[in-house]
């Protein structure tokens, strides 16, 4: 189910959907608060976070919302919200959608939405059986390459394509510590559950269902606990192969994407601009060129020729258009559209990062 009950106050007046989030945090202060507040339809009511420089951050950035020290006062006070955004650390996913749902909120989980595919299906099924939206915040799906590629892909312009590599690399050489780089298997930490989630859930939809997996899986940095260095090799049921890279250790950072076909490929460098302009505190809305970047960061279609040596042609990229993600959950909400990422879609890429973590534990590709 899509909707939200029929009895919330919003449902039932027209207003806003009032919104409650859950973390304060990176995720929470630089994404979803003002990705929330961007959009038409949806209001943001509470910020839960028990520390009091993210409270006065908060209410600094929002004047107008409610804050709350622990998730249950919004539970207990349920029917006054619409929907409840999960933006705390990732060993608490489950409880807190687990503990909204069964309060008859719908929810919305920032990925992974839990540690495993059978986690993310028993919550899907919890979400069906209380007939409420559960979404996962894959906001990348809504980048600017990611969007371009999927035109170039939609128009046929590379032809059939062979292999499809992916890279999210980063310079990190000293560790930041914290639940995120934590070696401990219940925060739920490390790469390739961070920013593998991106690169293989854009994969998954770019080009299907995986059948084989290989991975490689390093903790290089010293004093690192949890990978920061890993890549995976997918086989796909459509027959494309998808190379994935993951790492904090990169000290010269590769192509984002470079795509190869039958026909031509498409190279593409730099990341989206969204999250350093959300970063920055630019709010989407407030400028025409919302998640625009200059021509000179173009990608390139053709063949033979490198792009650093003036080959192939220039393709502009498409507006990143992370708002939308949001403006997808305001109508699924209301009955005018779909779940913009299911749970069940979530699935299918934690199946990928579990058979990944095995392959790189026992040097074996995994079959699926």
């Amino acid at each position: 189910m899509t909707g939200t009950p029929l009895d919330a106050p919003a449902a039932r007046s027209g207003a806003p959907l009032r919104v409650g989030l859950v973390g304060y945090g990176l995720a929470g202060s630089v994404f979803h608060a003002p990705l929330i507040a961007a959009t038409e339809g949806l209001a943001l009511d509470t910020v839960v976070t028990s520390n009091p420089e993210r409270q006065r951050q908060a209410r600094d950035e929002f004047p107008d919302v409610r804050l709350a020290a622990d998730p249950d006062e919004l539970f207990d006070r349920a029917a006054e919200l619409d929907l409840i955004v999960i933006a705390s650390p990732n060993k608490t996913h489950v409880p807190l959608a687990t503990a909204a749902l069964k309060a008859g909120l719908p929810v919305v989980v920032d990925k992974p939405v839990s540690g495993t595919a059978a986690e993310a299906r028993d919550l899907a099924a919890l979400a069906e059986e209380r007939g409420l939206l559960l979404s996962v915040f894959q906001n990348r799906r809504w980048d600017n390459d990611f969007r371009t590629l999927q035109k170039l892909l939609a128009d046929g312009e590379l032809g059939e394509v062979w292999r499809f590599e992916s890279r999210f690399e980063r310079w990190r050489p000293q560790p930041k510590g914290g639940w995120r780089e934590s070696g401990d298997p219940a925060e739920i930490g490390g790469l390739l559950y961070d920013l593998g989630s991106h690169v293989v859930d854009q994969a998954l939809v770019l080009f299907g269902p995986v059948t084989r997996v290989y991975a490689e899986s390093d903790v290089r940095r010293p004093g690192a606990e949890a990978d920061d260095d890993t890549f995976l090799a997918l086989t796909h049921a459509s027959g494309v192969h998808s190379h994935l890279y993951v790492s904090a250790t990169t000290a010269q950072l590769g192509p984002r994407f470079r795509v190869l076909g039958s026909r031509a490929g498409y190279v593409k460098y730099g990341l989206d601009p969204q999250e350093a302009a959300l970063r920055e505190g630019r709010r989407p809305g407030t400028t025409a060129a919302w998640g625009t970047e200059p021509e000179s960061l173009w990608g390139h279609v053709g063949s033979g020729e490198s792009p650093l040596t003036g080959g192939g042609t220039p393709e502009p990229t498409l507006p990143g258009d992370y708002p939308a993600y949001y403006a997808a959950v305001a109508r699924a909400l209301t009955g005018d559209g779909a779940n913009p990422v299911t749970a069940t879609e979530a699935a299918a890429a934690l199946d990928v990062l579990e058979a990944a973590r095995r392959s790189a534990r026992d040097g074996v590709a995994v079959s699926l």
